[in-house]
Protein backbone atom coordinates (compact mmCIF):
# COMPACT_ATOMS: atom_id res chain seq x y z
CA UNK A 1 0.00 0.00 0.00
CA UNK A 2 0.97 3.46 -0.48
CA UNK A 3 2.71 4.83 2.58
CA UNK A 4 0.33 8.21 2.81
CA UNK A 5 -2.18 6.13 1.64
CA UNK A 6 -1.35 3.95 4.68
CA UNK A 7 -1.14 6.88 7.35
CA UNK A 8 -4.36 8.07 5.86
CA UNK A 9 -5.72 4.80 6.98
CA UNK A 10 -4.19 4.93 9.80
CA UNK A 11 -5.81 7.95 11.53
CA UNK A 12 -9.33 7.12 9.84
CA UNK A 13 -9.21 3.60 11.90
CA UNK A 14 -7.43 5.82 14.89
CA UNK A 15 -10.43 7.96 14.61
CA UNK A 16 -13.73 5.50 13.72
CA UNK A 17 -11.95 3.34 17.08
CA UNK A 18 -13.00 6.15 18.90
CA UNK A 19 -16.12 6.39 17.37
CA UNK A 20 -16.67 2.02 17.74
CA UNK A 21 -15.28 2.41 21.40
CA UNK A 22 -18.61 4.86 22.21
CA UNK A 23 -20.89 1.93 21.05
CA UNK A 24 -18.96 -1.03 22.43
CA UNK A 25 -18.69 -2.65 19.65
CA UNK A 26 -14.69 -1.81 18.68
CA UNK A 27 -13.79 -5.19 18.26
CA UNK A 28 -16.45 -7.08 17.15
CA UNK A 29 -18.32 -7.82 14.34
CA UNK A 30 -21.81 -5.69 14.24
CA UNK A 31 -24.92 -7.55 15.15
CA UNK A 32 -28.04 -7.44 13.32
CA UNK A 33 -31.01 -5.85 15.52
CA UNK A 34 -34.58 -7.39 15.02
CA UNK A 35 -35.26 -9.64 12.02
CA UNK A 36 -32.42 -11.24 10.17
CA UNK A 37 -31.38 -13.60 7.36
CA UNK A 38 -28.11 -15.40 5.92
CA UNK A 39 -26.79 -14.40 2.39
CA UNK A 40 -23.26 -15.81 1.25
CA UNK A 41 -20.80 -13.65 -0.51
CA UNK A 42 -18.48 -13.19 -2.94
CA UNK A 43 -15.94 -15.75 -1.20
CA UNK A 44 -18.35 -18.28 -0.02
CA UNK A 45 -18.78 -16.71 3.64
CA UNK A 46 -22.08 -16.58 5.46
CA UNK A 47 -22.79 -12.75 6.59
CA UNK A 48 -26.54 -12.00 9.09
CA UNK A 49 -28.28 -9.05 7.54
CA UNK A 50 -31.26 -7.34 8.63
CA UNK A 51 -34.36 -8.60 6.70
CA UNK A 52 -34.86 -5.75 5.14
CA UNK A 53 -31.88 -3.12 5.53
CA UNK A 54 -33.17 0.50 5.61
CA UNK A 55 -29.64 2.54 5.96
CA UNK A 56 -27.21 0.91 3.41
CA UNK A 57 -23.98 1.81 2.55
CA UNK A 58 -22.13 1.65 -0.96
CA UNK A 59 -18.79 1.63 -1.87
CA UNK A 60 -18.44 1.38 -5.46
CA UNK A 61 -19.75 1.77 -8.58
CA UNK A 62 -21.52 -1.42 -9.50
CA UNK A 63 -23.01 -1.56 -5.46
CA UNK A 64 -24.55 2.06 -6.16
CA UNK A 65 -26.06 1.13 -9.61
CA UNK A 66 -27.29 -1.59 -8.22
CA UNK A 67 -29.46 -0.79 -5.23
CA UNK A 68 -30.13 1.98 -7.60
CA UNK A 69 -31.73 -0.25 -10.19
CA UNK A 70 -33.99 -1.86 -7.45
CA UNK A 71 -35.66 1.18 -6.12
CA UNK A 72 -33.30 1.68 -3.22
CA UNK A 73 -31.64 4.99 -2.20
CA UNK A 74 -28.58 4.32 -0.23
CA UNK A 75 -27.73 6.46 2.97
CA UNK A 76 -23.89 7.23 1.32
CA UNK A 77 -21.41 6.18 -1.57
CA UNK A 78 -18.26 6.99 -2.85
CA UNK A 79 -17.17 8.68 -5.29
CA UNK A 80 -16.58 7.19 -8.98
CA UNK A 81 -13.61 6.19 -10.55
CA UNK A 82 -11.28 9.49 -11.61
CA UNK A 83 -14.13 11.55 -10.46
CA UNK A 84 -14.22 13.80 -7.62
CA UNK A 85 -18.37 13.25 -7.21
CA UNK A 86 -20.47 10.40 -7.41
CA UNK A 87 -20.13 8.51 -10.70
CA UNK A 88 -20.78 10.96 -13.67
CA UNK A 89 -23.13 8.47 -15.57
CA UNK A 90 -25.59 7.55 -12.85
CA UNK A 91 -25.56 11.08 -11.44
CA UNK A 92 -29.05 11.57 -12.28
CA UNK A 93 -30.73 8.85 -10.56
CA UNK A 94 -28.04 9.27 -7.65
CA UNK A 95 -29.11 12.72 -6.77
CA UNK A 96 -27.63 14.32 -3.29
CA UNK A 97 -26.54 11.06 -2.21
CA UNK A 98 -24.16 11.96 0.94
CA UNK A 99 -19.97 11.02 -0.39
CA UNK A 100 -18.47 8.91 2.91
CA UNK A 101 -15.21 9.47 0.36
CA UNK A 102 -13.05 8.20 -2.59
CA UNK A 103 -13.81 4.95 -4.69
CA UNK A 104 -10.86 2.12 -2.51
CA UNK A 105 -10.59 5.01 0.19
CA UNK A 106 -13.10 5.13 2.44
CA UNK A 107 -13.97 7.52 4.92
CA UNK A 108 -14.38 5.07 7.87
CA UNK A 109 -15.43 7.53 10.35
CA UNK A 110 -17.76 9.37 8.19
CA UNK A 111 -19.25 5.61 7.58
CA UNK A 112 -19.59 4.92 10.96
CA UNK A 113 -21.41 8.10 11.71
CA UNK A 114 -24.06 7.34 9.52
CA UNK A 115 -25.17 4.88 10.71
CA UNK A 116 -25.70 1.77 8.19
CA UNK A 117 -27.24 -1.55 8.61
CA UNK A 118 -25.80 -2.84 5.86
CA UNK A 119 -22.64 -2.43 3.73
CA UNK A 120 -22.09 -3.31 -0.10
CA UNK A 121 -18.64 -3.88 -1.01
CA UNK A 122 -16.87 -5.43 -4.22
CA UNK A 123 -13.72 -6.42 -5.96
CA UNK A 124 -13.67 -2.34 -7.53
CA UNK A 125 -13.50 -0.88 -4.28
CA UNK A 126 -11.62 -2.58 -1.56
CA UNK A 127 -10.41 -5.90 -3.19
CA UNK A 128 -9.36 -8.19 -0.46
CA UNK A 129 -7.72 -5.71 1.95
CA UNK A 130 -8.65 -7.86 5.20
CA UNK A 131 -8.17 -5.07 7.14
CA UNK A 132 -10.69 -2.66 5.94
CA UNK A 133 -13.22 -5.37 5.91
CA UNK A 134 -12.92 -6.25 9.00
CA UNK A 135 -13.24 -2.70 10.28
CA UNK A 136 -16.56 -2.13 7.89
CA UNK A 137 -17.70 -5.46 9.73
CA UNK A 138 -17.05 -4.06 13.08
CA UNK A 139 -19.92 -0.57 11.85
CA UNK A 140 -22.13 -3.04 10.37
CA UNK A 141 -22.67 -6.20 8.32
CA UNK A 142 -20.64 -6.04 5.15
CA UNK A 143 -21.78 -8.38 2.24
CA UNK A 144 -18.81 -8.84 -0.67
CA UNK A 145 -21.01 -9.09 -3.28
CA UNK A 146 -18.19 -9.29 -6.60
CA UNK A 147 -15.01 -9.57 -7.91
CA UNK A 148 -12.85 -7.23 -9.93
CA UNK A 149 -13.57 -8.06 -13.53
CA UNK A 150 -16.20 -10.34 -12.54
CA UNK A 151 -19.63 -10.46 -14.24
CA UNK A 152 -22.28 -7.83 -13.77
CA UNK A 153 -25.45 -10.03 -13.56
CA UNK A 154 -23.47 -12.26 -10.75
CA UNK A 155 -22.43 -8.79 -8.81
CA UNK A 156 -26.09 -7.76 -9.02
CA UNK A 157 -27.66 -10.88 -7.89
CA UNK A 158 -25.71 -10.76 -4.49
CA UNK A 159 -26.80 -7.06 -4.23
CA UNK A 160 -30.54 -8.33 -4.71
CA UNK A 161 -30.08 -11.23 -2.50
CA UNK A 162 -28.40 -9.09 -0.07
CA UNK A 163 -31.27 -6.36 0.12
CA UNK A 164 -33.51 -9.55 0.16
CA UNK A 165 -35.11 -7.87 -3.12
CA UNK A 166 -34.27 -11.33 -5.37
CA UNK A 167 -37.35 -10.67 -7.39
CA UNK A 168 -37.08 -7.17 -8.51
CA UNK A 169 -33.60 -8.02 -9.40
CA UNK A 170 -34.67 -10.78 -11.92
CA UNK A 171 -36.97 -8.41 -13.43
CA UNK A 172 -34.24 -5.47 -13.81
CA UNK A 173 -32.36 -8.66 -15.56
CA UNK A 174 -34.93 -9.77 -17.65
CA UNK A 175 -35.90 -6.54 -18.65
CA UNK A 176 -32.05 -5.61 -19.87
CA UNK A 177 -32.38 -9.13 -21.89
CA UNK A 178 -35.42 -7.47 -23.93
CA UNK A 179 -33.29 -4.00 -24.26
CA UNK A 180 -31.12 -6.04 -26.03
CA UNK A 181 -32.99 -8.16 -27.97
CA UNK A 182 -34.87 -5.33 -29.09
CA UNK A 183 -31.65 -3.22 -29.95
CA UNK A 184 -30.46 -6.03 -31.51
CA UNK A 185 -33.27 -6.15 -34.11
CA UNK A 186 -32.81 -2.54 -34.73
CA UNK A 187 -29.27 -2.23 -36.06
CA UNK A 188 -28.06 -2.97 -39.46
CA UNK A 189 -25.16 -5.27 -40.34
CA UNK A 190 -22.05 -4.86 -38.73
CA UNK A 191 -21.09 -8.28 -39.27
CA UNK A 192 -17.52 -7.09 -41.00
CA UNK A 193 -17.29 -4.13 -38.74
CA UNK A 194 -14.85 -3.94 -35.28
CA UNK A 195 -15.33 -1.74 -32.12
CA UNK A 196 -12.61 -0.76 -30.07
CA UNK A 197 -13.31 1.24 -26.73
CA UNK A 198 -10.65 3.49 -25.59
CA UNK A 199 -9.61 5.65 -22.61
CA UNK A 200 -7.25 8.34 -23.04
CA UNK A 201 -5.74 9.60 -20.03
CA UNK A 202 -2.78 11.74 -19.40
CA UNK A 203 -1.84 11.71 -22.96
CA UNK A 204 -1.45 8.17 -23.76
CA UNK A 205 -4.50 5.52 -24.68
CA UNK A 206 -5.67 2.22 -22.57
CA UNK A 207 -7.67 -0.43 -24.59
CA UNK A 208 -11.06 -1.56 -22.67
CA UNK A 209 -11.32 -5.62 -23.29
CA UNK A 210 -14.01 -7.80 -23.21
CA UNK A 211 -14.62 -8.29 -19.37
CA UNK A 212 -15.65 -4.81 -18.25
CA UNK A 213 -18.98 -3.68 -18.94
CA UNK A 214 -18.64 -2.38 -22.61
CA UNK A 215 -16.79 -5.07 -23.98
CA UNK A 216 -20.19 -7.17 -22.98
CA UNK A 217 -22.15 -5.28 -24.20
CA UNK A 218 -20.91 -5.37 -27.69
CA UNK A 219 -20.36 -9.07 -27.28
CA UNK A 220 -24.26 -8.84 -26.22
CA UNK A 221 -25.50 -7.19 -29.48
CA UNK A 222 -23.59 -9.43 -31.66
CA UNK A 223 -20.67 -6.81 -32.05
CA UNK A 224 -17.19 -7.56 -33.04
CA UNK A 225 -14.05 -6.44 -31.26
CA UNK A 226 -10.95 -6.04 -32.99
CA UNK A 227 -8.74 -9.35 -32.38
CA UNK A 228 -6.12 -7.55 -29.40
CA UNK A 229 -9.22 -6.37 -27.71
CA UNK A 230 -11.59 -9.63 -27.71
CA UNK A 231 -9.99 -10.92 -24.44
CA UNK A 232 -9.28 -10.73 -20.59
CA UNK A 233 -6.78 -8.93 -19.34
CA UNK A 234 -5.27 -8.05 -15.99
CA UNK A 235 -6.69 -5.03 -14.21
CA UNK A 236 -8.93 -2.76 -15.22
CA UNK A 237 -7.78 -1.87 -18.74
CA UNK A 238 -5.07 -2.20 -20.11
CA UNK A 239 -2.38 0.37 -21.21
CA UNK A 240 -1.31 1.17 -24.54
CA UNK A 241 2.78 2.93 -25.56
CA UNK A 242 2.40 5.72 -27.99
CA UNK A 243 4.39 3.61 -30.13
CA UNK A 244 2.08 1.19 -30.40
CA UNK A 245 -0.95 3.09 -31.19
CA UNK A 246 -2.15 1.17 -34.08
CA UNK A 247 -3.18 -1.47 -31.12
CA UNK A 248 -6.25 1.34 -30.45
CA UNK A 249 -7.57 0.68 -34.30
CA UNK A 250 -10.71 -0.64 -35.22
CA UNK A 251 -13.60 0.78 -37.87
CA UNK A 252 -15.17 1.97 -34.90
CA UNK A 253 -14.21 3.49 -31.80
CA UNK A 254 -15.67 4.44 -28.81
CA UNK A 255 -13.77 7.25 -26.93
CA UNK A 256 -13.93 8.64 -23.03
CA UNK A 257 -11.76 9.76 -20.66
CA UNK A 258 -11.75 9.36 -16.52
CA UNK A 259 -10.78 12.95 -15.45
CA UNK A 260 -7.28 13.14 -13.59
CA UNK A 261 -8.89 12.26 -10.24
CA UNK A 262 -6.94 8.86 -8.65
CA UNK A 263 -7.11 6.41 -5.02
CA UNK A 264 -3.75 8.42 -4.37
CA UNK A 265 -5.21 11.80 -5.36
CA UNK A 266 -8.79 11.97 -4.77
CA UNK A 267 -9.23 15.59 -5.89
CA UNK A 268 -7.51 15.92 -8.55
CA UNK A 269 -10.61 17.09 -10.44
CA UNK A 270 -11.28 16.23 -14.08
CA UNK A 271 -13.90 15.18 -15.77
CA UNK A 272 -15.47 12.07 -17.05
CA UNK A 273 -18.73 13.72 -19.95
CA UNK A 274 -18.26 14.27 -23.21
CA UNK A 275 -16.79 17.85 -23.05
CA UNK A 276 -13.94 15.79 -20.86
CA UNK A 277 -13.78 13.58 -23.96
CA UNK A 278 -14.37 16.24 -26.30
CA UNK A 279 -10.48 17.75 -24.56
CA UNK A 280 -9.16 14.51 -24.63
CA UNK A 281 -10.07 13.95 -28.11
CA UNK A 282 -8.19 17.05 -29.28
CA UNK A 283 -5.02 16.35 -27.34
CA UNK A 284 -5.24 12.66 -29.22
CA UNK A 285 -5.29 14.28 -32.46
CA UNK A 286 -2.34 15.74 -31.75
CA UNK A 287 -0.13 12.31 -31.19
CA UNK A 288 1.75 11.29 -34.24
CA UNK A 289 -0.09 8.33 -35.36
CA UNK A 290 -3.93 9.16 -34.64
CA UNK A 291 -4.76 10.42 -37.67
CA UNK A 292 -3.74 7.39 -39.55
CA UNK A 293 -6.12 5.24 -37.51
CA UNK A 294 -9.06 3.60 -39.35
CA UNK A 295 -11.67 4.52 -37.17
CA UNK A 296 -10.47 8.17 -37.68
CA UNK A 297 -10.20 8.14 -41.40
CA UNK A 298 -13.65 7.02 -41.54
CA UNK A 299 -14.89 9.80 -39.03
CA UNK A 300 -16.65 7.12 -36.69
CA UNK A 301 -14.99 7.91 -34.12
CA UNK A 302 -17.66 8.48 -31.10
CA UNK A 303 -17.30 10.26 -28.43
CA UNK A 304 -18.58 8.70 -24.84
CA UNK A 305 -19.16 9.41 -21.11
CA UNK A 306 -16.07 7.83 -19.89
CA UNK A 307 -17.67 6.87 -16.86
CA UNK A 308 -20.12 4.54 -18.76
CA UNK A 309 -17.90 3.77 -21.18
CA UNK A 310 -14.67 2.85 -19.45
CA UNK A 311 -15.20 2.24 -15.54
CA UNK A 312 -17.64 -0.12 -14.01
CA UNK A 313 -20.73 -0.11 -12.64
CA UNK A 314 -24.23 -2.47 -13.19
CA UNK A 315 -27.89 -2.47 -15.16
CA UNK A 316 -28.37 0.89 -15.25
CA UNK A 317 -24.64 0.79 -17.29
CA UNK A 318 -25.30 -2.05 -19.10
CA UNK A 319 -28.81 -0.28 -19.82
CA UNK A 320 -27.28 2.95 -20.63
CA UNK A 321 -24.37 1.72 -22.74
CA UNK A 322 -27.23 -0.11 -25.12
CA UNK A 323 -28.88 3.01 -25.91
CA UNK A 324 -25.32 4.62 -26.34
CA UNK A 325 -24.54 2.41 -29.06
CA UNK A 326 -27.87 2.11 -30.89
CA UNK A 327 -27.78 6.08 -31.00
CA UNK A 328 -23.92 5.74 -32.44
CA UNK A 329 -24.77 2.59 -34.90
CA UNK A 330 -28.42 4.84 -35.99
Amino acid sequence: MNPKLRAALGAAVAGLLVVLAGCGNGNATASVEGESRTVTDVEGKKVEVPAHPERVVVLSEPTLDGVLALGVTPIGAVTGRGQSTLPNYIADLAGEIPLLGGIAAPNFELIGKADPDLILVDGTSINNNAEQLKLLAAIAPTVNVGLAGGDWRETFTRVAEAMNLEQKGAEVIAAYDQQVSDAAATLGDYDDQTFSVVRWQGGSAAMILSELPAGQALSDLGLRRPENQDRRGRGHSEPVPLERLAEIDADWMFFGTLGGSSVGNQNAGGTADAAGAEKAYQDAVGVPGFDKLTAYRKGQVVLVDGSLWTSTGGPVLMQRLVADIVKALG
